[in-house]
């Protein structure tokens, strides 16, 4: 017959093993939790990069685009022109991500609550793919980086190969804006990249700007073969507003692009004022608009 003292002992001995097996884990899990980064992401391109490297956010925009499967039920911050600081201090975040374009949005409220967004340049799809690498180190995601830099990268050489030593046709970029009319994207856009990258020639250029004003007298000098029109924010309500102006101003009948029915609308997900996982696809159909294979004039 076993001694009911020893018996004791076995079992007060295996239920601390356990007890110290069982509080190992759970500092190992507080341990990892911590190392975890915390990343809220304010724009929606950011939310699409942070998802094809595999990162974890705590906080997404307020958005009418459709979220990644992964962050459908994580906590909104609100919109990237107008994100809520304090929805971002409480979530203890480790970093917040927008982007350069709208660098003018965080103001006073983020300093006085000690938050410092980086901003991330997305002018242009070289910035991309620099913003894609540079990520991919810093959390440990090269292998996904590099697999969507390569991407990009054959979507360019596709482009390239579609030129065939054809003339370059002379292309304007709008960009629309909700009951604010339209301005000017510049060779500095990212609209206006992927013209260039497609082998077209922007007909407004600028060494810093952006966008600038529209002026009637220099576009209809320029006489555009190609008209994109990047229907920002609200779609269907700037598509009416280019619909009225194309209707009401005559200069534009007077244009090539207009003549040759080649004015083309360019609406998200796949176009943005600030480029996005979706370049390839973006691309691919500026590229087809520019040089189509056959039963347009250039």
């Amino acid at each position: 017959m076993k001694n009911p003292r020893k018996v004791g002992l076995w079992s007060l001995t295996v239920l601390l093993i356990l007890g110290i097996i069982g509080g190992g884990f759970a500092w190992q899990r507080q341990q990892h939790q911590q190392k975890q980064p915390r990343i809220v992401a304010t724009t929606f391109a950011v939310v699409q990069i942070a998802n094809k490297l595999n990162l974890p956010l705590v906080g997404v925009p307020t958005t009418a685009n459709t979220l990644p499967q992964r962050y459908q039920h994580v906590t909104k911050v609100g919109s990237p022109m107008n994100p809520s600081v304090e929805k971002i201090t409480a979530l203890k975040p480790t970093a917040v991500y927008s982007v350069t374009t709208l660098s003018d949005q965080f103001g006073k409220a983020f300093k006085a609550q000690h938050v410092t967004p980086h901003f991330l340049n997305l002018t242009s799809v070289a910035h991309l793919e620099q913003t894609l690498t540079q990520l991919g180190k810093q959390y440990h995601r090269q292998t996904a980086a590099a697999k969507q830099v390569k991407h990009i990268q054959a979507a360019k050489e596709l482009a390239k190969k579609r030129v065939q030593q054809r003339p370059a046709p002379r292309v304007l970029v709008l960009m629309g804006l909700p009951g604010a009319n339209y301005m000017v994207a510049t060779n500095r856009s990212y609209v206006g990249d992927l013209v260039r990258l497609a082998g077209g020639t922007n007909v407004f250029t600028s060494r810093t700007q952006e966008y600038m004003q529209p002026n009637d007298e220099a576009i209809q000098k320029a006489n555009p073969q190609v008209i994109l029109r990047l229907e920002h924010a609200m779609p269907k309500m700037v598509t009416k507003q280019f619909d009225q102006e194309f209707k009401d101003n005559q200069m534009w009948s007077k244009t090539a692009a207009v003549q040759h029915h080649r004015v083309y609308d360019l609406q998200e997900p796949i176009f943005d004022a600030t480029a996005n996982m979706r370049v390839t696809t973006a691309l691919d159909q500026v590229s087809h608009w520019l040089y189509p294979t056959k039963g347009v004039k250039v």
